[in-house]
């Protein structure tokens, strides 16, 4: 079989700020303007609705008036960011709601570490923004397309062992109720509140401002290198230990993971070498299509064409090195298990994925320390998240009937905003503070007006 893979094309397995995170930034929702409704569909292609309408309120006042129409009219409304969840969140038969234009940086203040901002704000945007003041988030997760208030709501992350995900640093919120009532939490105000609607899916209000903790702009050395899995598995949590961020990704029928970590670092120079990603992802696909049915062949032609001894090195401000954007699209599971679990569940997921000829895209692995947010799926519980990938278009179910039982057997919670099979009773056991948020959820919404036909699922809500 004549081929024009060569040993300059596969080294790129290697190359550059290596696998992001495959994501493009998004400019909002995606639709056309068919009559009698708006169609929405997400980032990948996979979820979509036409809804009545997309409503782009320009401020708290306009949004709250939205909120007590729809609740006059029992319309129900679904907020929409970037649309980077792959699971249904946001399709309606109701309204769509875009913050979009309550976007930006309101105040600052360096001497108490904090920033306010408008829900709307992309977190691409903020980082830009505080940098502006001296100031940085203190972690980013690896896409940064996402609206502030989408990423919150669904528990975005980024990885660090010592760091929290991006929702533990909210410290403040003030939320439009389905009643369309103005309402602020924590500060010392109503910190039950503000614990719940950290993580809420949408489902209390809609999140309009928040205040967030920040801290000094600062910069990173990255260092990226190859190792053997089964090395890179047992060398994993000694790295995380010594490492403000690491995380690796397994490169399927290579016998290789890729470790990529980040250090604090003087300011100086960037220097970053151009991204590879989309080179190397394609050299995966090929291996893929042209040995997929020959699995030991497929391994072998990848070694001898890797270079275990690469490694790469990058330095400059956090926010540019932190999150990354790619073009290929895909969807993608994620689950998060208690930490000391973290390996040996990565080990079965490896060994599920390697059954399958078609699988080409890497494994995702992170750490995340705990916090206190009622739906956060680290609350009280220092994690690693598990997140395997398969192309847009390419088939997709495995993602969730393969792995499932799996990320269950180690008493894993899901992302929210990543594919699962799930539902109330499941996260009644995993949550403890599940019925709380439930009696919550009811109290500020008893009409539903918030939910939708997934989220009636989630919470075990009749129809």
């Amino acid at each position: 079989m004549k081929t024009t893979l060569d040993r300059r094309a596969l080294l790129r397995l290697g190359g550059g700020a290596l696998l992001g995170a495959w994501a493009v930034r998004s400019a909002g929702p995606r639709a056309a303007a068919p009559a009698g409704g708006y169609r929405w569909r997400n980032w990948s292609g996979l979820q979509g609705c036409t809804a009545q309408a997309l409503a782009t309120p320009g401020d708290e006042a306009e949004l709250a008036r939205l909120l007590r129409a729809a609740g006059a009219a029992g319309t129900p409304l679904r907020c929409v960011g970037a649309g980077h969840s792959f699971t249904p969140l946001v399709p309606t038969a109701g309204k769509l709601v875009s913050l979009d234009r309550m976007s930006g940086l309101l105040a600052q203040d360096a001497a108490a570490g904090t920033a306010t901002l408008l829900a709307g704000t992309r977190i691409a945007q903020l980082a830009r923004q505080l940098d502006q003041h001296g100031l940085a988030l203190r972690n980013q997760p690896d896409i940064d397309a996402q609206s502030y208030a989408g990423a919150i709501s669904t528990a975005t992350h980024g990885t660090g062992a010592r760091l929290q995900a991006l929702h533990a640093d909210a410290l403040a919120l003030r939320l439009v109720t389905p009643a369309g009532e103005i309402v602020d939490c924590g500060g010392g105000r109503d910190d039950d509140l503000l614990q719940a609607a950290r993580v809420s899916l949408g489902s209390l209000g809609v999140i309009a401002r928040a205040t967030i903790a920040v801290v000094p702009a600062y910069y990173l050395k990255r260092k990226l290198w190859l190792m053997p899995a089964q090395q890179m598995l047992d060398a994993a949590p000694e790295l995380a230990r010594t490492h403000r961020n690491f995380e690796f990704y397994y490169l399927p029928f290579t016998g290789y993971a890729a470790a990529i970590v980040h250090d604090l670092a003087p300011a100086g120079p960037a220097s970053r070498p151009e991204s590879q990603d989309e080179d190397m992802l394609r050299e995966l696909r090929r291996l893929r299509d042209w040995l997929g049915k020959m699995p030991s062949l497929r391994r072998w032609v990848a070694q001898k064409l890797i270079d275990p001894g690469m490694s790469e090195q990058a330095l400059d401000k956090s926010w540019r090195l932190l999150s990354t954007s790619r073009p290929t699209r895909f969807n993608e599971t994620e689950c998060h298990v208690p930490r000391e679990a973290g390996i040996a569940c990565a080990r079965e997921v490896i060994a599920r994925l390697e059954r399958r000829d078609d699988v080409f895209f890497p494994m995702e692995f992170r750490f995340v320390q705990g916090d206190d947010a009622w739906l956060s799926p680290f609350y009280r519980r220092d994690s690693c998240s598990i997140a395997v990938h398969a192309a847009a278009g390419e088939a997709c179910d495995y993602l969730v009937t393969d792995l499932a039982p799996i990320f269950r057997k180690y008493q894993g919670r899901p992302h929210w905003g990543k594919l699962h099979a799930h539902r109330a009773a499941d996260f009644a056991a995993l949550y403890p503070r599940w019925n709380d948020f439930l009696k919550l959820r009811r109290e500020l919404d008893p009409r539903g007006l918030l939910l939708n036909p997934h989220l009636r699922g989630v919470f075990g809500v009749a129809t």
